[in-house]
């Protein structure tokens, strides 16, 4: 029963692939978590697999008002992390990304009625060219006063933000910085000299990215965030801040309470870190647990049973029973809590064919 609901579970959260890496060597638990959902468009059933019936987005905030949880920016939530601080039980954070028009004229009034803060990863190039699906400087000046908060999604929305197989290292790092820096700076102009500066925050495009542009944006000083599902907590990898996608096909009322109510899956560290697929398909992923996982149940994107070899109580080795086709896949591993919960991990794969 319990391998039939966490199969359930994959197939209510398969959206978008996930990857974490190496988590800090001691987990403090006591430091609570927090739980971060990302949104795209609002009330647009021409991009289903990006869009949000506006009815479901309206069940999301009344569950969150109803049940008291602390709706938190995403800043404020990585700030905690980074000052050692504790969260408060049940906290969510709500973000966005793209600035589609919709987010102004439709999901903005409804969070704003509830008072709810929240943070939209911003493309620039879109905006300043007054794209007529795009928000606009002035719509953000006025969210902003109102709970609204901007952060860095890149200028141009590039297809990759990894290397090219003909691209330079040189030309690479030349592209990403510029798509980072030139957003960074429209944003500052626009929105204010402090606009995400505390911390910096970046969502990658289409949320892929390597260890290389991991630690480009470690060395610019951002956090990185992706569009996977996870739960955040101390032991996050701030190049790779995992979110629960939202949709009309995986924002249904139960699966939106199944996910702002996940734990994070005490992970020590994973190998290999980066998620490009080399020549080994399907890859092998080795996790270390920072202590033993009762009924840990591990899928693929498609909610395929993987084969799971465990080196010990605390170590497992985990491989899909078929080849991974691209251009994304998912490893995922789930647990049942003793409160009805469950706890959750995901590492993204990229396969380039």
């Amino acid at each position: 029963m319990r391998r039939v609901i966490s199969l359930l579970i994959y197939l209510l959260v398969s959206n978008v692939v996930v990857f974490a890496t190496d988590t800090k060597e001691s987990l403090d638990e006591n430091l609570g978590h927090a739980v971060v959902l990302t949104y795209h468009r609002f009330g647009n059933s021409k991009y289903k697999s990006t869009n949000i019936k506006l009815e479901q987005f309206e069940q999301h905030l009344q569950y969150l008002q109803d049940n008291n949880y602390t709706v938190w920016p995403l800043s404020k939530v990585i700030s905690t992390i980074l000052e050692g601080k504790k969260f408060p039980p049940k906290t969510v954070a709500i973000t966005v990304d793209d600035a589609y028009k919709t987010t102004y004229t439709n999901a903005y009034p409804r969070l704003k009625a509830k008072k709810f803060p929240f943070t939209v990863f911003v493309s620039t190039h879109s905006v300043d060219v007054k794209s007529k699906n795009y928000m606009s400087w002035d719509n953000m000046r006025e969210m902003s006063l109102n709970g609204g908060e901007f952060a860095n999604h890149s200028l141009n929305h590039p297809a990759y933000m990894t290397r090219g197989d003909s691209e330079s290292r040189e030309d690479w790092e030349r592209r990403a910085r510029k798509e980072i820096e030139k957003a960074q700076t429209r944003l500052q102009k626009e929105l204010g000299a402090t606009t995400n500066t505390q911390p910096k925050l970046f969502s990658y495009p289409f949320g892929e990215y390597n260890q290389e542009v991991a630690d480009l944006l470690k060395e610019l000083d951002y956090v990185g965030v992706v569009q996977t599902s996870g739960v955040v907590d101390a032991s996050s990898d701030l190049r790779a801040v995992p979110r629960f996608p939202m949709s009309e096909i995986f924002g249904t009322k139960k699966g939106f309470i199944l996910k702002v109510n996940t734990l994070p899956l005490a992970v020590k560290s994973i190998t290999p870190r980066d998620p490009l697929v080399g020549l080994q398909n399907p890859p092998l992923l080795n996790i270390k647990l920072q202590h033993p996982i009762i009924n840990l149940g591990c899928f693929t994107a498609n909610g395929d049973k993987m084969d799971m070899e465990w080196v010990s109580k605390t170590e497992l080795n985990i491989k899909a029973k078929s080849k991974l086709k691209g251009p994304r896949d998912r490893y995922t591993c789930t647990a049942p809590a003793k409160d009805g919960r469950w706890y959750w991990y995901s590492h993204l794969w990229i396969i380039k064919e």
